[in-house]
């Protein structure tokens, strides 16, 4: 048994997604959420600043006394999750894996479409996996441009909104994609505007927050790590922005709840 919290680390509000899911599946546990916000997005920063920016995050997490991190950033993983599970061994880190195996796997239609930002698609991590499991499959990398900033502006349900999801999601469907993976934490946040854009096309839309929240339940129970029973979770939020951010933070994650 643990009582300490886990860590969960993104660029911004997008983490939120990922926090949601763990929150759902572990009440018990405490959580901090760092979101870096004074930084964000991180999509077409240099992979030198990103994995700096991510090592700064998670030394924060650990002065913290995080027991486990998730780093729940596609971007951050892919500049740098090799290097932080190097540095804060044995902590176990999860990060955000392209959800392109299962997408693979799915389609009927032999097409797959991705959306990330430019830095994950440009990252060793998308295309081993890519190349793994997309064997006689077409996957279709678009950058969803403008996501991260229409998220982290409360901009999700804007006209705005619809046609940059409109641009990124039209070369898929025109390459007969019926599986969409989302390669970004913040983009479940428009998630029913692009369940809107594809309908009528059979297409499925794979958003990898539950299955990340599964890895950090099987990782708590293979190093002993689960808070004692019955005791009262705590939830705290941090920022390197300012304190009107962190409150953003705290209004949306309980917002998530539902």
């Amino acid at each position: 048994m643990n009582n300490s919290p886990i860590g969960i680390y993104d660029s911004g509000l997008g983490g939120l997604t990922v926090w949601r899911e763990v929150r759902r599946a572990l009440p018990g546990e405490s959580i901090v959420y760092l979101g870096d916000g004074k930084h964000c997005p991180y999509g077409s920063r240099p992979r030198e600043e990103i994995a700096r920016l991510a090592d700064r995050a998670v030394a924060a997490l650990v002065d913290r006394g995080c027991k486990m991190i998730v780093v729940a950033c596609n971007t951050a993983t892919a500049a740098a999750i090799d290097l932080l599970r190097e540095k804060y061994a044995p902590m176990p880190i999860v990060g955000m894996e392209p959800a392109v195996k299962p997408a693979c796997i799915a389609t009927r239609s032999g097409v797959v479409g991705v959306l990330a930002t430019e830095r994950s698609l440009d990252g060793a991590l998308f295309r081993r996996t890519a190349a793994r499991y997309g064997e006689g499959i077409e996957v279709v990398a678009v950058p969803g441009t403008g996501f991260v900033e229409l998220v982290e502006s409360d901009r999700e349900s804007t006209p705005e909104a619809e046609a940059c999801v409109r641009r990124a999601v039209a070369p898929m469907l025109r390459a007969g994609a019926d599986q969409i993976v989302l390669g970004c934490t913040h983009y479940p946040f428009l998630l029913s505007l692009i369940e809107r854009v594809v309908a009528g096309h059979d297409v499925s839309i794979i958003d990898p927050s539950p299955a990340v929240a599964r890895r950090v339940v099987q990782l708590l129970d293979r190093f002993d790590l689960r808070a004692e029973p019955g005791r009262r979770a705590d939830l705290s939020f941090l920022t390197f922005a300012d304190e009107s951010y962190r409150l953003r933070l705290e209004q949306k994650a309980m917002a998530s709840l539902g």
